[in-house]
């Protein structure tokens, strides 16, 4: 209860993300069951149906629903009246001791509720004693994306429509969904029914980090989504506020395409390479469906015959997708088979290009038209800028932030996305070695916390074309549901506040010591996996010094946290810590204090350790 009278005394009364401005009143609303739900307008049945389902999880009463208040009646009001006062997406919070008053249209109603939601302490004597307030919010990007690569590993449509839920929870507005890849296409296209019955199967998937030995485990690893299941999933994103983005990859990232359709390669006799330059062992030949991870030489010929396919490809896309925008994807993809073929140094030569970049910007414009003429949009990553950008093209900027303020300066929209700021959610989330096997990468929660999507190198003018934030979710060490949850939280909530909030309302401490932790005890009751994590106040590597005192706080309420300091490995065990950590290390000697906090699910952290010191000489300065 520690944890939630303090939500209350938070200066953002325990919300992620931050809201614009939260001014505190005298008083309390009590939400009994003798509260009446207000909501006279059709299109936020929705929002009102949610909001109830939470009282009923959270109170174990259902309010009852009328159309209007009698004397003296305590209400909860939901109105759309006023609402277009408001910024797009933005809503209000009243909270008076007799009424909570929510406005909103659309998404900003959507998001008043689960601000509202998130801010309801737990239930006291059959209440919920909810603090009198004023909130204001609206959102500083028009655009907070999630991603997920679905091609190599396959989730669910459950899984698929839990990520959603957990978007929507924290007031991210898109879905980047990438479906095609090396190892495996994920979207069924009905004139090409050899993308699924052969693109979508592998016949075996690399063991342990990439490149590995060169072997694979040798088991059929297959999935994909029927165009039903794709029309159910953006349905219920929609539902949600959500815009579902397809990705498509091309020119390269193709390997699976290609093994369904060899005649897409520039070489269709030429057997499928896996890494860079290994061809297949044994006797396998022709084309095959990747089953290690890296990039690919063999990427789509610009051939007619080409382009008719992708055409096809995105035909059925878009009408599965209502998007504005359609991924192309765009990025590593090698020029090597380019050089090599004689159609391709013919074809640049005949259309003027000045080289393989060329090509690849002709290829990209090329799709673009296409795209443009059907209404919509393309979005590519950052090397669709080699060879000169297409005209309306949104770029995504994942190589540092170069291509992003290159694409602004050149006026085009731009989506920051780096992978060194903490956008890409694959990274492993801290250097303890108890951590799983990840790509690599150093993005624990703080960093993403840190990152600030709109670089000071751009003029007012052009910060304007930096529309929003996205974090990335590659998959090749990812092979179940639960390792995704265990990736993207709490970094989820670290860029739902960078995504929402305004700069001037981040507070580091306040998000990791107060707020946080109020979150996670959520998680920690539910059955979704998170990363746990270590002990707040143990932040130093090493602390010099003979008598040392150690403070430490738990990151999560219920939770305990044990240590050692007799170089064994802690458990519950060892010893839990009630007080601070008080320490004599004798002149010259070192000691190791070893901690693992345990949340009340029994979940646990990794371990983590600082060094006591006070003179030893196999201690690095630090």
């Amino acid at each position: 209860m520690a944890f939630q009278s303090r939500a209350q005394t938070d200066a953002n009364l325990g919300i992620i993300p931050a809201p614009v401005s939260v001014q505190k009143s005298n008083g309390s609303f009590h939400l009994s069951k003798t509260v009446v739900l207000i909501n006279n307008e059709a299109e936020n049945a929705k929002s009102a149906d949610l909001l109830n389902a939470f009282i009923v999880t959270k109170g174990g009463f259902a309010l009852r629903e009328a159309k209007t208040i009698d004397k003296g009646q305590k209400a909860i009001v939901l109105t759309s009246v006023g609402a277009d006062k408001l910024p797009a997406e933005g809503y209000t919070i009243k909270i008076t001791p007799n009424e909570i008053k929510v406005t909103g249209k659309g998404a900003g109603l959507f998001y008043g509720v689960q601000s509202l939601m998130q801010l309801m302490p737990e239930k006291a004597q059959d209440k919920i004693i909810v603090p009198a307030v004023e909130i204001n919010d609206y959102p500083r990007f028009k655009y907070r994306g999630l991603h997920l690569d679905v091609g190599r590993h396959f989730f669910p449509v459950a899984f698929v429509k839990k990520y959603i839920d957990l978007m929507a929870q924290y007031k991210l507005n898109t879905f980047h969904w990438h479906l095609t890849e090396d190892q495996g296409w994920r979207i069924e296209i009905k004139k090409y029914p050899k993308l699924i019955s052969v693109g979508s199967s592998r016949n075996g998937t690399i063991v342990g980090n990439y490149p590995g030995t060169g072997g694979t485990d040798n088991e059929v690893y297959k999935g994909y989504y029927t165009q039903d299941e794709v029309k159910s999933i953006v349905a219920y994103a929609t539902s949600k506020y959500i815009n579902v983005i397809p990705e498509i990859e091309m020119p390269g990232h193709a390997s699976a395409a290609i093994a369904a359709y060899p005649e897409l390669s520039c070489f269709p006799d030429r057997d499928t390479f896996i890494g860079d330059k290994t061809p297949w062992s044994g006797s396998r030949k022709g084309k095959q469906v990747q089953q290690t991870w890296g990039v690919f030489d063999d990427v789509f010929v610009p051939t007619e015959n080409t382009f008719n396919f992708l055409q096809d490809v995105l035909d059925e896309v878009m009408a599965l997708f209502p998007s504005k925008y359609i991924h192309i994807g765009g990025d590593e993809s090698p020029k090597e088979y380019w050089k090599q073929s004689p159609f391709c140094q013919q074809f640049i030569k005949d259309n003027n290009l000045k080289d393989e970049h060329g090509l690849q910007s002709y290829f990209i414009q090329r799709i673009e038209k296409y795209i443009n003429s059907k209404g919509r949009s393309i979005i590519g990553w950052d090397e669709i800028l080699e060879g000169g950008l297409a005209p309306n093209a949104t770029v995504m900027s994942w190589r540092g932030e170069a291509g992003g303020i290159e694409a602004a300066k050149q006026n085009h929209d731009v989506i920051m996305t780096p992978g060194s700021a903490g956008m890409y959610f694959d990274h492993k989330q801290s250097d303890s070695p108890d951590e799983p096997l990840t790509i690599g990468g150093f993005a624990p929660y703080t960093k993403t916390y840190a990152y600030d999507p709109v670089p000071k190198e751009l003029s007012a003018d052009q910060q304007k074309y930096i529309i929003g934030v996205q974090g990335n979710v590659w998959t090749e060490y990812m092979e179940t549901p639960a390792k995704v949850e265990y990736m993207i939280l709490p970094k989820l909530f670290s860029l739902s506040e960078i995504a929402w909030s305004q700069v001037a309302r981040k507070d580091i401490k306040n998000f990791t010591e107060e707020r946080v932790p109020l979150h996670l005890a959520r998680l920690d009751k539910t059955a979704t996996n998170y990363w746990v994590p270590t002990p707040i106040g143990q932040d130093q590597k090493v602390i010099n010094g003979e008598n040392i005192t150690v403070e430490l706080k738990i990151p999560i309420p219920g939770a305990k946290i044990y240590y050692t300091l007799d170089g064994y490995r802690p458990s519950e065990n060892a010893t839990e810590y009630t007080s601070p950590i008080k320490v004599i290390v004798p002149q010259g000697q070192k000691k190791t204090l070893k901690t693992i906090v345990v949340a009340p699910s029994g979940k646990r952290s990794v371990v983590k350790e600082t060094t006591l010191n006070n003179g030893s000489p196999d201690v690095k300065a630090k």
